[in-house]
């Protein structure tokens, strides 16, 4: 397979499950998609039996607090999509329609694993299109206090340079710095779950979130420690869920990213922060086409050549 191609799933998939914050049981099928479709959310069941089609494009969100949320509430929306879009981008899959009956991805085990094992499922097929990029040309970066999250030049991969740093010795300062493809999200990042303080469970409850967490689905933090029986699944699983939350939020580009990703203490609304200012202004990034050449096992990319991080094509 040429690993400038486009990909998409060889066959659709359903997932059923809980949303961490409604509550709610929702079914969810992975559908392939033609090439240049990108990734989109079909949200049925809505009121009067009305379907809605979102794209998965920064432009489309409308919440990020504690978790991505595209589409509104008014017309229909899809919360919580962060965990499955790092999948499909881990992956390196362009192309699917994801039909939703509920208001938001189920939550499964808090990562990024189960969606994975269903595509393992039915596989991944190549396309035979061209796959395009986002090349950053001209850094860009976003603060809020100490917080900051920027994107830079790189002309050969999408690097993701993540750090956290929580007043709890549980967490304390954890950096993580990958160089995305599919075997290193698999191996390095997709098991890692998403995580809570005990201490703000009321609150999130009275607030109308983490309505269906439980240690099944989320790493949860107590005064002395990780209150999991089965602990962790990484020693520095926190940050690298962190990872995970930048993959799928960054993804809301629209095309894979070529450029390095850095942050520090971080979230969805940064992560959307930081795309919004590299589409403010045309000469930060460029739009370019892969196209492969045998003799090296790269692909020029406009008038640099990158290596690419191919899909694992099942």
């Amino acid at each position: 397979m040429k690993q400038s191609q486009q990909t998409t799933l060889r066959a659709a998939v359903t997932l059923i499950g809980t949303g961490v914050h409604s509550g709610d049981e929702v079914k969810m099928i992975l559908h392939p998609a033609e090439a240049n479709h990108g990734i989109a959310f079909l949200r049925t069941g809505l009121p009067g039996g009305l379907d809605r089609l979102i794209d998965a494009r920064h432009l489309a969100v409308t919440a990020t607090e504690l978790c991505t949320v595209i589409g509104d509430r008014e017309s229909g929306a899809v919360a919580t999509i962060e965990h499955l879009m790092a999948a499909l981008a881990g992956l390196g899959i362009d192309n699917v329609l994801v039909e939703i009956d509920g208001p938001e991805v189920p939550i499964l085990d808090g990562s990024s694993a189960p969606f994975i094992d269903a595509i393992d499922q039915v596989g991944i097929t190549a396309q035979g299109v061209s796959r395009r990029y986002i090349k950053v040309l001209k850094p860009v970066r976003v603060t809020q206090g100490r917080a900051f999250a920027e994107l830079l030049p790189n002309e050969r991969a999408f690097r993701l340079d993540v750090e956290i740093d929580f007043p709890t010795p549980v967490i304390g300062r954890q950096r993580k710095v990958i160089d995305l493809s599919p075997s290193v999200f698999r191996r390095e990042i997709s098991r890692a779950r998403t995580f809570g303080f005990m201490r703000d469970v009321e609150k999130l409850w009275s607030a109308g979130f983490a309505l269906g967490a439980s240690l099944d689905n989320t790493v949860a933090i107590g005064d002395d420690g990780i209150m999991n029986p089965e602990g962790l699944r990484y020693a520095d699983e926190f940050v690298r869920h962190k990872l995970l939350d930048a993959v799928g939020d960054l993804s809301l580009a629209g095309l894979p990213l070529l450029g390095t990703y850095r942050s520090y203490c971080g979230g969805h609304r940064m992560n959307f922060s930081v795309l919004e200012a590299l589409f403010s202004s045309r000469s930060n990034y460029a739009i370019v086409d892969a196209t492969p050449r045998r003799e090296t096992g790269y692909a020029e990319i406009g008038s640099a050549v990158a290596s690419v991080f191919a899909p694992e094509v099942h």
